[in-house]
């Protein structure tokens, strides 16, 4: 990383780094925690700056993002040697169009000033069988160093769409392309871009047969004013055509995946997206037949669209909810669907908070956890006790485990459905 370019003491140290274990798509996860523990001892979380971030749909609370990513975490006892006094905000990029990399990159810049230093967190070319990528055979150091050397002229430049374009014309496998990319759109145009050291597993290893390179690049320059200005937070309405427009999507994606077997494209099914669908959101499908449930599973934590996760949920409470045989082409005129579109869950200090008919609730415990969504314990006549007795037993706990030692969080959600049948 070239931690002896960091020549001055900075309060806020933010990381960028790509997902390597849960897929996301038009997200950057950032942890609701105070404090991060390393072998140096605990580090602060930029709350307030964390805080500040979630207020905007693309930056989410994704826990298992951030729990165990390495991309993010091994900077930290480096920076604390380095640093000393600080604050952390880990950032973790899913897959990202140029679309979100601008707006991260705005609302970023927005946020930062001179007392922030900003990591982008990238091994650079992925060389070899491994790592699914054999784009020549002969001459492999060589052509290696010009992948290397080229994807780095653009990143010298700051030109980061022509940076996403190499990428993408070449294939070449730069795990981090989207940190990267978020961080040459935030810099002002005066920044001054240095080399600091390249090399590779291949030559250090002499083997090449797999090999991944590191390049470690410091910038220079100052924050510009000019981007101070905060962008509007996003909005978690939904009109009542995008209600409509949500279902018929649904409906369609059964139809579809029953006829043809595979899962279909949006642009495949005569389906409007707007704004408010494109923004990142969890969302449950529930299927019924003659009033009695035929299926319903989705996402607590929004990891894509909401369109997305409307159609992939749709198809699997059709076919892949356990409890249930899978869902005929045959049955579709006499099932009805719900959508549940999440709000992003909040813990809560006590079951006193839960408001029934409002609240979604998750309980963890022991590794074990379940959820209601809000409109469960209503249809059940449960207040919250009944609810909570049965949201342990559906852990797999005993029917009191709610009582002590438990975790909770709880989301609200706008739920419409297809006139019941």
């Amino acid at each position: 990383m070239g931690l002896k370019t960091i020549d001055k003491k900075y309060k806020r140290v933010i990381i960028i780094g790509p997902s390597h274990y849960v897929p996301m798509e038009e997200i950057l996860s950032v942890p609701r925690v105070t404090h991060y523990q390393t072998p140096l001892g605990l580090m602060p979380v930029d709350v307030e700056f964390v805080d500040k971030l979630l207020q905007y749909p693309m930056f989410q609370n994704v826990p298992q993002a951030n729990e165990y990513e390495h991309s993010t975490q091994i900077e930290m006892p480096l920076l604390q040697h380095r640093l000393k006094d600080f604050r952390i905000v880990p950032i973790v990029a899913g897959t990202c169009s140029l679309e979100t990399i601008n707006k991260a990159a705005d609302i970023l810049k927005s946020l930062v000033n001179d007392d922030t230093l900003v990591i982008a967190s990238s091994d650079f070319v992925h060389y070899g069988p491994n790592y699914d990528y054999v784009p020549f055979k002969d001459n492999v150091p060589e052509q290696i160093k010009k992948l290397d050397t080229d994807a780095y002229k653009f990143i010298a430049a700051l030109d980061y769409k022509g940076f996403l374009d190499y990428q993408r014309k070449t294939g070449v496998t730069i795990c981090g392309y989207v940190p990267i990319a978020i961080l040459l759109a935030m810099m002002p145009s005066s920044t001054q871009a240095k080399l600091i050291n390249r090399t590779s597993s291949g030559e250090l290893m002499g083997d090449f047969t797999n090999s991944v390179s590191y390049l470690s690049i410091a910038f220079s320059g100052t924050w510009s004013a000019a981007a101070k200005t905060p962008l509007q937070a996003g909005s978690e309405n939904l009109t009542e055509d995008d209600k409509r427009q949500l279902l018929a999507l649904a409906r369609k994606t059964i139809v579809y995946y029953l006829t043809k077997g595979r899962s279909p494209q949006e642009s495949e099914l005569d389906i409007k997206i707007s704004d408010a669908m494109k923004e990142p959101r969890a969302a449950f499908v529930t299927l019924e037949e003659n009033n009695e449930l035929r299926g319903c599973i989705g996402d607590i934590f929004p990891r894509q669209p909401l369109y997305k996760s409307v159609i992939a949920n749709a198809i699997n409470a059709a076919v892949n909810d356990w409890r249930f045989n899978p869902v005929t082409k045959q049955e579709c005129n006499n099932i009805t669907i719900e959508i549940s579109a999440l709000t992003v869950p909040k813990p809560i200090t006590s079951t006193d908070q839960i408001k029934i008919g409002i609240d979604g609730v998750i309980l963890k415990k022991n590794g074990r956890s379940a959820v209601f969504l809000p409109q469960v314990a209503p249809e059940q006549g449960w207040n919250v006790d009944q609810m909570l007795t049965q949201l342990s037993l559906k852990a797999g706990l005993p029917a009191d485990a709610w009582k002590h030692g438990a975790d909770f969080e709880v989301f609200q959600a706008i739920v419409f459905g297809e006139n019941k049948k």
